[in-house]
């Protein structure tokens, strides 16, 4: 029952995540781990800003979009 349960809140935590555009570091490393071992792997803060620059298409840490 308690694998069940926790099961169920990480399915409602990456669900979450995704609504509200939260990346995935995690899933990231554990993906450049698996499929492409010989790369680096980015700091949780490089990934978090290349996310956010990917959604918002800012540079340099400005938004060029008001929402």
């Amino acid at each position: 029952m308690r694998k069940l349960m926790n099961e169920l809140m990480k399915y409602r935590r990456q669900f979450v995540d995704l609504l509200v555009g939260v990346p995935n570091y995690e899933r990231y490393v554990e993906h450049m781990k698996t499929h492409h071992s010989g790369a680096p792997i980015k700091s949780r803060k490089e990934f978090f800003c290349e996310a956010q620059e990917a959604r918002y298409n800012g540079k340099g840490g400005k938004v060029s979009r008001c929402c």
